[in-house]
């Protein structure tokens, strides 16, 4: 089976519906921004980090490629079908972030991200999170979007940055503040 399809080769490329779009379509921008903010999470598990929180990481990723795929369904015909995300999902990442937050000291100043490359990876999955957020507000102006994909969007920016001061803390990183 071949991968190509030479369907967008005009640079237009189909909706779960089968409507045709253009690539840069405010609906293809925003998955495809929950699809890179998953190639950094990816990027993230591939280093030296503590199992439970690359089990955090599989749960987050798993939660964005259901995302994505509710966003590609631009006439709502096929959502009752996909995987929803659901309060329990957005309540498991706020109990993620509680657990990460209780082991660190308290923020007293702004800090500046990065400082190593884990810390650096948390930080980009923070601000690609909140690219794709921006996105899906943006999307639901004019579409309807299910509220707990949005708060589920906002949870996980928080969460990177928990993940970032956290995985500092655990190599001994002191992070700059600004």
């Amino acid at each position: 089976m071949k991968i190509y399809t030479k369907t967008g080769d005009s640079g237009k490329t189909s909706l779960l519906s089968g409507n045709r779009v253009s690539k840069n379509h405010i609906r293809i921008e925003t998955y495809g921004a929950i699809d890179e903010l998953s190639s950094f999470i990816g990027y993230l598990r591939g280093h030296e980090i503590p199992q439970t929180i690359h089990e955090q990481l599989v749960f987050v990723q798993t939660k964005l490629f259901d995302i994505a795929s509710l966003l590609s369904d631009d006439d709502g015909k096929y959502s009752a079908k996909l995987p929803q995300i659901k309060e329990n999902d957005i309540n498991k990442l706020e109990k993620d972030i509680d657990e990460i937050i209780k082991s660190l000291p308290e923020l007293k100043n702004f800090i500046l991200p990065g400082g190593n490359k884990i810390v650096g990876l948390a930080h980009i999955c923070r601000t690609v999170c909140r690219r794709a957020e921006r996105l899906t507000v943006t999307l639901s102006e004019e579409n309807k979007i299910d509220e707990n994909i949005l708060t589920f969007l906002n949870r996980l920016s928080d969460y990177f940055f928990a993940l970032s001061r956290k995985l500092a803390q655990t190599q001994n990183f002191e992070q700059l503040k600004a």
